[in-house]
């Protein structure tokens, strides 16, 4: 989070009047060169726009570049044909609809299903590479370059019973692969810059975004920044592009919008300060979903399949085999984050022989170990004879291979024998925000009588996107890169001045 003492920066738009002389102009102007970013840019420029972006750090890829990499993407695309599976928009759409949350932005939700195989297309034109090999165990990601899998619980209750399971995390394939420093989220990022650089995108590193320039009639015309202290005007011809990132760094911002994420460390990097988001509010924009988080739990999920997750009072918490982050949203959501994951040896032999650089993201070994259930309930703070009845009422049923309670798949479901390990999942749990300006399907950012705002679009998690409150692992790669492309497009076709 915010190191202490650090406070927000003004965010009051600057009148164009009051730029004494600009330090640089483009027709489109994009804040953050991340993926929204790189995307927006390349398009843009593919129109035949002079691009410039402003970098807040010396280097391109935000979180984007430390990403996992996955980019959620169905309907049919030619990895999923490859890999042999078949997904239809209508079955990509309505999984979005059920997975999203309530009050998820219909017509974008729309527009992605209908176009994500046109969106994957474009990503290999751009030369993000896919290896056509299907991942089929339950994991955060591949082990290695494997570009298809589960991503976002699509094969598991409740999602599993409202439409056809299809795989949609499709990941960028990864020579020399290195966890968050260089993964699938890397190799997104470079070919999308490169794209970028050839189509003759300008950009300027080590620019802090401050504030936006507006006209009396109240266009943006461009930006206000700081380039190693000195402040610098960057004037807009067609449009400024914000693609700043999330608020997950502003610690005011998080307690006043998702206090839920007060004290966890945000899973993005600290350049997401609120700044773009701020600065587009200070002239209008309306917002959408602040409330809404990611929430990562740092379990191995080959070992949450194989055991049950219990709360602090001992009970189940939901069904297992579910995407990790729903499981990580729930404990966080209604639990306060205080949980356990209860397994036995034999979960945990198998969790290991399955391997990958992400196993067992908690503590190798489980906090407490016994043969006395009693005895566990008392070491881990469980109140007495509430986990027994857990695990009483799971064996009951698993004996039959089933879990009518929480309906985990049949190929998960087995007895759990003594002696059981309990992992203290308290306090492993990450998450971003999900919130941000909103804007239509191109980008334009709306304000509070839903008019656009002239000269401003914004894109990736700056912006409310597809997610509500639910989420699947690719969303933010893919709905910045897709709306990102939209909104570069629509900028270079702004009116020009």
């Amino acid at each position: 989070m915010t190191p202490p003492g650090r406070r927000a920066r003004p965010a009051r738009p600057r009148r164009s009047a009051d730029v004494g002389a600009w330090a640089g102009e483009a027709d489109v102007v994009v804040v953050g060169y991340g993926v929204a970013g790189a995307s927006a840019a390349a398009e843009a420029a593919a129109q035949g726009a002079d691009v410039l972006v402003l970098e807040h750090t010396g280097g391109w890829g935000g979180a984007a570049a430390m990403a996992g990499g996955f980019i959620y993407l169905g309907g049919g695309t030619g990895l999923q044909r490859a890999c042999g599976f078949t997904d239809t928009p209508q079955d990509m759409h309505a999984y979005l609809l059920a997975a999203m949350g309530d009050g998820a932005d219909a017509d974008k939700l729309a527009l992605y299903a209908e176009r994500s195989v046109e969106h994957f297309d474009w990503l290999v034109a751009c030369g993000v590479p896919f290896r056509a090999a299907f991942f089929d165990r339950p994991g955060w990601e591949p082990h290695a370059d494997e570009g298809l899998m589960y991503s976002g619980g699509e094969n598991a209750h409740p999602f599993a019973e409202l439409v056809a399971p299809a795989p949609r995390g499709h990941l960028p394939r990864m020579a020399d692969k290195r966890t968050g420093e260089r993964g699938g989220g890397w190799m997104l990022m470079r070919p999308l810059v490169d794209t970028a650089r050839a189509r003759g995108v300008r950009v300027r590193y080590d620019t802090r975004f401050e504030a936006l320039v507006v006209e009396p009639d109240g266009r943006v015309r461009g930006v206000v920044a700081r380039n190693y202290g000195e402040e610098v005007a960057v004037r807009a011809r067609r449009a400024v592009v914000l693609a700043t990132g999330s608020f997950a760094y502003d610690d005011a911002m998080v307690a006043r919008h998702v206090p839920l994420l007060i004290g966890r460390p945000g899973a993005s990097v600290e350049q997401h300060d609120g700044q773009g988001l701020r600065a587009a509010q200070a002239v209008g924009a309306d917002v959408a979903h602040l409330h809404a988080c990611e929430a990562a739990l740092l379990a191995d999920p080959g070992l949450m399949v194989r055991g049950i997750v219990v709360d602090a009072l001992g009970r189940r918490v939901i069904n297992e085999d579910t995407y990790p982050g729903r499981i990580g949203h729930a404990l966080l959501s209604h639990h306060g984050s205080r949980g356990f994951l209860v397994a036995d040896e034999p979960a945990v032999d198998e969790a290991r022989a399955q391997g990958g650089p992400l196993a067992l993201l908690i503590p190798p070994r489980p906090t407490w170990v016994g043969d006395d259930v009693g005895e566990l309930e008392r070491e881990a703070g469980i109140p007495p004879g509430a986990l027994a009845a857990t695990l009483g009422l799971y064996n009951c049923h698993a004996e039959r291979g089933e879990d009518p309670v929480h309906r985990k798949a049949a190929r998960w479901v087995r007895p759990l024998r003594a002696p059981w390990g309990v992992f203290d999942l308290r306090e492993h749990t990450v998450g971003f925000p999900l919130g941000g300006l909103r804007t239509d399907v191109d980008g334009a950012v709306l304000d509070v009588d839903s008019e656009p705002i002239p000269g401003l679009r914004a894109a990736g998690r700056v912006a409310a996107g597809l997610s509500a409150g639910g989420y699947a692992s690719g969303i933010s790669l893919g709905e910045g890169s897709f709306f990102g492309r939209r909104a570069g497009r629509a900028a270079a076709l702004d009116e020009l001045s």
